[in-house]
């Protein structure tokens, strides 16, 4: 793809308003962690910092940013150092306008938090933390190949709190090998004691070019959807007595307290993603940067284009996503998104797995067990 075709792609867009910063650094690779991620070099850091600013300024003189969400992921983003951080903050205040935005996340290991870095994140504009707690048992962590336990987890996100994050979010996996249901709700409780404001749960995939994915195709790991069900019923029942809104399938939060970055993502917002390995939606153009820290680096401070693959999107491959995206949520699809399926939908009405309110139509608490299924069959 030449460089002019890129920038006819980006020709008449609306405003920008979603950035995702893609840090693929982590001190140790989780063994079940599909995502672009490499060992951390401190000799590379300062480089590849550097290397995210001058995607920004190649993006911002050739589309309108007017944003309101920033989401830094990885990988681990507080793997960086208190300085490559600081660099990075400061430099993304000075190139860009952010008197518009309404959330600034970033993702931290609490294995990779002090209370030093805490303050510096919330001096130059973060506003919200998602802490990457996944089990309150340290076998189980030890098993995900995570470098903290449940002490410095629960240090972690009192060194957030201390630092003025009224925001903060905590991200747990359950349906994990060996897993019992009695640990879940262990952590379920340990984590609402702690109030955070927002609660991610995730059931444990087996993703390609994992190591996860060569035990489970060996049969050394097993997975158990029944057991699954099960995980996640309770953890419906446990967060919502207290207090949780079930707002998307993985997610709850306390009211206003809903991730406005990821709700934009499920509406089929347009957002630019920055950094080794990062999408792009703009538009009915998909891009994606080249999976290799070090060749994109050489590639921005060059003053050339990381986008290494571009998908131009049907309409019906947008309604699609849209579909299985938002139907996720608890503000369902729009009816007529859907009306060409007016069989299917009634079935599924029927079969108690869909409810529709306000023209818009809805799982039902039977119906977010079987969610991917529902999509497909609306699709």
């Amino acid at each position: 793809m030449t460089k002019a075709h890129q920038d006819n792609n980006l020709v008449g867009l609306e405003p920008v308003r979603h950035l995702y910063v893609h840090i693929p650094f982590c001190a140790r690779i989780c063994p079940y962690c599909a995502f672009y991620k490499d060992h951390m070099d401190r000799s590379q850091t300062e480089r590849f910092c550097q290397a995210l600013l001058a995607e920004i300024d190649h993006y911002a003189k050739r589309i309108p940013l007017g944003l309101r969400t920033i989401f830094f992921g990885g990988g681990t983003p507080t793997a960086l150092s208190t300085a490559s951080l600081q660099t990075l903050l400061e430099g993304l205040h000075e190139r860009l306008d952010l008197s518009g935005l309404r959330e600034w996340t970033i993702e931290a290991n609490p294995g990779s938090v002090s209370a030093r870095k805490a303050a510096l994140l919330h001096r130059l504009g973060l506003s919200r933390i998602s802490l990457g707690v996944q089990s309150w048992d340290n076998e189980l962590l030890k098993l995900l190949g995570r470098e903290h336990d449940a002490t410095q987890a629960a240090q972690s996100f009192q060194i957030f709190r201390d630092a003025g994050f009224a925001n903060v979010s905590i991200d747990l996996m359950f349906g994990l090998p060996g897993q019992t249901l009695a640990q879940w709700e262990t952590t379920l409780e340990k984590t609402a004691s702690l109030q955070p404001n927002h609660i991610s749960a995730y059931c444990l995939t087996y993703e390609e070019d994992t190591d996860f994915f060569l035990r489970h195709a060996r049969g050394e790991l097993r997975s158990d959807a029944d057991a699954e069900a099960d995980f996640f019923q309770v953890a419906m029942n446990r967060l919502e007595a207290a207090g949780y809104r079930h707002y998307e399938i993985s997610n709850y939060a306390r009211p206003g307290f809903e991730s406005i970055h990821n709700r934009a993502y499920w509406k089929g917002a347009d957002y630019l993603g920055i950094g080794p390995s990062a999408f792009s939606t703009l538009g009915m153009s998909r891009t994606q940067n080249i999976c290799d820290y070090r060749a994109y680096a050489d590639r921005a401070l060059a003053g050339e284009s990381a986008v290494v693959t571009n998908e131009v999107l049907t309409p019906g491959a947008k309604r699609a996503e849209r579909i299985a995206l938002m139907l996720r949520t608890n503000q369902g699809i729009p009816y007529n998104l859907v009306e060409m399926h007016r069989d299917k939908t009634e079935e599924l009405t029927r079969l108690g797995l869909l409810v529709e309110s306000d023209g818009n139509l809805l799982l039902t608490r039977a119906g977010k067990s079987l969610a991917d299924t529902v999509a497909e069959a609306l699709i």
